[in-house]
């Protein structure tokens, strides 16, 4: 395996810098003020506009602005603009946009896939890259990443939102505070259920080609946690995982829900039409690129996995158990960390699931001592962290990191990792090193 073309020093020292959120200092203008940020973002679907697009002109107004907007789709990108009620320019040529409009910023929130080519060519362009997780689908891409990054001196932001909620949060900070005194072990459990879960089998994450598969897609948020939560990075992995439920499994099938014969007796007929944002996203769109948003969650194509369950290792020597099942009939996920002074819990309910009090629970239980239960306010926007990750990213980039919460390139490729690891364990039958991948060696401490 080929190490790394620049020193394990120098890459951490440019990623923590990164991940400070030490993003290029803004513009003067011609009265010596500081002009506003020029962002762009190429991607314009339902993430784009919703996490990025609306919420950054709302918010942002005063010290950012869209200079233009970019997807492969027309008709989308057209209609984002109107969506996002600002009069920038859109193009369906990327490098076209970057050359007229010379942003500072770029987004991405394009297929996960395609996620590289953007970051990389958004940097050689002159900007410093936003882009949605996961950063990219496999280690190849990964690796071409980190070496743009260090050629061109730019920055990625990589947006992993569940770092900031505030229950998230407390229990890194209980972490942190020795309360369960050295972690030796995690348990963690993640439930997608039979709404969203089902979503990510309609659309274009169906093939892992696009995706990554969720290991990548989904798990490297989960993954990104762990990586957080531990002040580690993983050494090894080792997973199993199957197609049972989804695709082929399914008793009948049909192109996608609008047209299909069986509507009435299928539990997963989901009509888009009754959405008028996604309706106007996509379904209006659809001449353009032939994609549909409803598809069918039985195609004979979906070659992604709906049961997932990896042993991880990590350099620290906590090792944990992990799994994510894409059909239950509620959202969220449970999580323990077992140390040698006793031990955390938590189960949290997500978007659709019932929930009896407005606060999510932790419970800290003390080897030979009591067991005490801290109550942290429910939020909206992932757990409440939207809004703060936003607002790191714009409008106090240079606001101390005490949670070290915002995430460089490091953290993205860490993340993505794992997750590439287990699908080729999965393909392979064998554990996987993940400096095996790129070349990247595990920090037993972070920071």
């Amino acid at each position: 395996m080929k190490t790394n073309s620049f020193s394990r020093r120098d890459f951490v020292r440019r990623t923590t810098l990164a991940a400070a959120g030490v993003i290029a200092a803004p513009k003067m203008n011609a009265f010596g003020k500081a002009a506003k940020r020029r962002v762009a973002m190429v991607g314009t679907g339902h993430r784009g506009t919703g996490m990025w697009g609306s919420p950054v002109v709302k918010e942002f107004a005063d010290i950012a602005e869209f200079v233009g907007l970019c997807d492969k789709n027309p008709g989308r990108v057209e209609t984002a603009r109107k969506m996002m009620n600002v009069s920038c320019p859109t193009f369906t040529d990327f490098e076209k946009m970057m050359r007229e409009t010379k942003p500072d910023l770029l987004i991405v929130t394009t297929v996960d896939a395609t996620h590289h080519e953007f970051i990389i060519k958004g940097m050689e362009m002159g900007a410093d890259i936003i882009t949605e997780k996961p950063m990219t689908t496999d280690e190849t891409k990964c690796r071409a990443i980190l070496d743009a990054e260090k050629r061109t001196g730019r920055k990625v932001t990589v947006t992993f939102n569940y770092r900031y909620s505030p229950h998230r949060q407390k229990i890194y900070e209980l972490l942190r505070a020795d309360t369960i005194g050295k972690i030796t072990s995690v348990d963690f459990h993640w439930y997608l259920d039979t709404r969203h879960g089902a979503d990510y089998f309609r659309r274009w994450h169906r093939l892992k080609e696009n995706s990554g598969s969720l290991w990548v897609h989904k798990a490297s948020h989960h993954f990104d946690l762990l990586n957080w939560w531990l002040e580690s990075e993983p050494e090894t992995v080792y997973a199993n995982a199957a197609l049972e439920h989804y695709g082929k499994n399914g008793p009948f099938r049909g192109v996608n829900c609008r047209s299909c014969p069986h509507k009435s007796e299928c539990k997963f007929f989901f009509d888009v039409t009754r959405d008028k944002r996604l309706t106007a996203l996509y379904v209006d769109n659809e001449k353009h690129d032939g994609y549909l948003r409803d598809g069918c969650v039985f195609k004979e194509d979906i070659n992604i996995y709906d049961k997932m369950a990896a042993t991880i290792h990590y350099a620290n020597g906590a090792n944990v158990s992990y799994s994510l099942t894409t059909y239950s009939p509620y959202e969220g996920y449970r999580i323990a960390f077992n140390g040698t002074k006793g031990r955390i819990d938590a189960w949290i309910k997500e978007s659709g699931a019932m929930t009896l009090e407005p606060y999510d629970e932790i419970m800290v239980s003390h080897n030979f001592g009591k067991v005490e239960y801290i109550k942290v306010p429910q939020s909206e926007g992932h757990g409440g962290g939207d809004a703060i990750l936003r607002d790191k990213i714009f409008r106090n980039p240079n606001k101390p990191d005490t949670y070290r919460q915002s995430a460089g390139s490091r953290d993205g490729a860490m993340a993505i990792l794992v997750g590439i690891g287990a699908r080729k364990s999965v393909e392979s039958g064998q554990p996987v090193r993940i400096e095996d991948l790129t070349g990247l060696r595990p920090l037993a401490v972070k920071g």
